[in-house]
């Protein structure tokens, strides 16, 4: 035998037993003796190429990690050489500015209203305006703090979100826990596809967040069938994506951008309970849900009575509604979701009724303008993210300046541990030195690069006498109010300041009133009694323990500049319906809603009065 059929022989040899393991490992990860072997094979070589590509792209985030101020230095120079050209950069002179200093005094820092008549020339088709290259979208911002903003977003992005972020955490994930990938088990992805608007340059408005549309390659790992993304009632959707993953007894993960919408779906399975078990008994869809003819064809095609399966998921709930996801799916191994912030409440919630036991890992910290950060750990608590600094310029403005127009800035490498700052950044789509708006805490550091934790958003404040009591103070006193109200559970909560409710209503105060500003504060609670009332006492205490922690609040009550807090207690279902009535009323899509906990249009303010008990 030759040299050359000894090498084919052996690389022959070669293949065959890589193929017959791959098939073997294949064989042995598969749970659902209705997936094919094809779609088997795509679901294995989804998860493995993840993974691959999160070691791959978490070294060279550690890498940047030790090389903070040059990286950020290269990433910054490279984004000012691509868009010298441009209108923008023209007009700014990108072309002369050679180090960060030369940035930092030819560009101020900026807020949307500097950009939005640059984004309405891009939208009407002019190119070169922003950045050399023209975006693959136009991303709508949620709209929590104010009007919703439209940001440009190129393909370049795009991919380095999923390259440097997705497959990073993805990998973190598989790192934190093993048993996601141990079978080829489906995820329950709770998103929607948006209702999309075209600008006139022909490029599609929308939200930025993961979308079905977005998504369409790895739709099959999902336990709702791909034609069900199509639906665009959001109640509608929920109730099929909960039909699918409940005949699903091998769900492995739970997964929506954010706390909120996993704990409505979870809302809507015990409320639709009953109607659901049919459906699964009788392998039926509902008749009642408004779903276009076509879809439900292609849905009822999918169903076969399942008794057993429905006989078991009645026995999970016959144990009460704390833990009964572990119940229900024995194999459901995460929640992946965000948890920090405005989903807080949410995912406090999760923890201790449905989801008790199931770990929730808070895996990016981003929104429409940019990421802030990557939580690397995912079975810590509280959530904690790291900053990519090849992904973005960042800037760092100290709390105590936020309230400064042009404040001088700190970069990445000159924060200090413990201290408060707001996020300026400067990303490839075209925004540069803009005012985020999120204010982050440096909780340590990764090699040379500090590591975050949200605090609160500069627009949440209250801020009636100049307090600025901010979201996250407020969130800690309520709960710590809360734990004092025995047999009382929180379920949702807002606030505002009294000028909104105010003018709400005409009347003149009575003698007992004062006409001195107050907040306002719209809770949503369970009592063990289900009446969901309080006394004025419990009320109170609220007050009582911001003047405890606030030493700025408790002196303006001390002095009768700010009166005492109003307690709104409002009929269960109150923020459910907030959200459908928030969504209705402006564009952000139900992936990306975030029910602001300070309200900021009277609007809001007006509709949840009328849902007071």
């Amino acid at each position: 035998m030759d040299i050359l059929t000894f090498i084919v022989c052996v690389t022959a040899f070669v293949t065959t037993a890589l193929a017959l393991l791959l098939t073997w490992d294949i064989r042995a990860k598969r749970v659902q003796s209705q997936q094919t072997v094809l779609q088997a094979v795509r679901h294995y070589v989804g998860v493995r190429s993840l993974q691959v590509m999160g070691l791959f792209f978490r070294r060279k985030l550690m890498s940047a990690t030790r090389h903070v101020e040059d990286t950020q230095a290269a990433f910054l120079m490279g984004v000012l050489h691509e868009n010298a050209s441009t209108k923008y950069g023209g007009e700014k002179g990108f072309e002369k500015m050679k180090t960060y200093e030369d940035f930092r005094s030819g560009q101020p820092l900026t807020r949307y209203e500097d950009y939005a008549d640059y984004v309405q020339r891009m939208m009407d088709g002019e190119k070169m305006v922003l950045t050399r290259q023209q975006p693959v979208i136009f991303g709508v911002s949620s709209g929590t703090s104010g009007n919703s903003k439209i940001i440009p977003m190129l393909k370049k992005q795009q991919t380095m979100f999923f390259l440097h972020v997705v497959s990073v955490f993805y990998g973190c994930l598989l790192e934190a826990f093993p048993q996601v990938s141990s079978k080829l088990k489906k995820t329950l992805k709770i998103f929607f596809n948006p209702r999309w608007r075209t600008s006139k340059s022909g490029i599609r408005i929308g939200p930025n967040s993961s979308t079905p549309a977005s998504q369409k390659n790895i739709l099959h790992m999902y336990s709702t069938p791909a034609a069900a993304f199509d639906i665009l009632s959001e109640p509608d959707a929920v109730y099929v994506h909960l039909l699918f993953a409940l005949k699903d007894r091998h769900l492995g993960m739970i997964e929506g951008n954010f706390a909120s919408l996993i704990y409505n779906a979870m809302v809507t399975l015990n409320r639709s309970l009953q109607q659901l078990l049919h459906d699964i008994r009788q392998g039926t869809l509902n008749a009642d849900l408004n779903i276009p003819a076509d879809i439900r064809v292609e849905l009822e095609k999918l169903l076969q009575p399942d008794p057993t399966r429905a006989e078991e998921i009645q026995r999970a709930f016959d144990g009460g509604v704390t833990g009964v996801c572990r119940r229900i799916w024995p194999e459901l191994e995460l929640i992946l979701t965000v948890d920090s912030g405005a989903f807080a409440p949410y995912a406090d919630r999760l923890r201790s009724t449905f989801c008790r036991g199931v770990p929730i890992y808070s895996a990016v910290y981003a929104a429409t303008e940019g990421l802030t950060g990557i939580n690397l750990w995912p079975g810590q608590q509280p959530s904690r993210y790291l900053p990519h600094p090849a992904l973005q310029f960042l800037e760092f403005i100290p709390v105590d300046s936020c309230h400064l127009d042009q404040p001088r800035t700190l970069l990445l490498h000159q924060l200090k541990e413990g201290e408060e700052y707001e996020v300026v950044l400067t990303n490839v789509s075209g925004l540069y030195r803009y005012r985020v708006g999120d204010v982050v805490k440096v909780t340590g550091f990764c090699n040379q690069c500090p590591i975050f934790e949200f605090q609160y958003r500069i627009g949440q404040f209250l801020n009636v006498r100049g307090e600025k009591t901010s979201e996250s103070l407020f969130y800690e006193t309520l709960c710590e109010t809360v734990a004092q109200w025995s047999g009382v559970t929180l379920v949702d909560y807002c606030c505002a300041e009294s000028v909104l409710v105010d003018d709400t209503d005409f009347r003149r105060p009575t003698e007992s009133e004062s006409y001195a500003p107050c907040y306002h504060v719209f809770l949503e609670v369970e009592t063990e009694d289900g009446l969901a009332l309080l006394s004025e006492d419990q009320k109170r205490m609220i007050d009582e323990r911001m003047c405890a922690k606030s030493y700025v609040y408790s002196s303006f009550r001390v002095k009768g500049s700010i009166d005492v807090m109003k307690v709104h207690i409002l009929r269960h279902g109150a923020f459910q319906d907030l959200r459908q009535y928030a969504l209705q009323n402006t564009e952000a899509s139900s992936n990306q809603f975030k029910v602001p906990r300070v309200l900021k249009r009277r609007s809001l303010v007006e509709f949840l009065l009328k849902k007071e008990l």
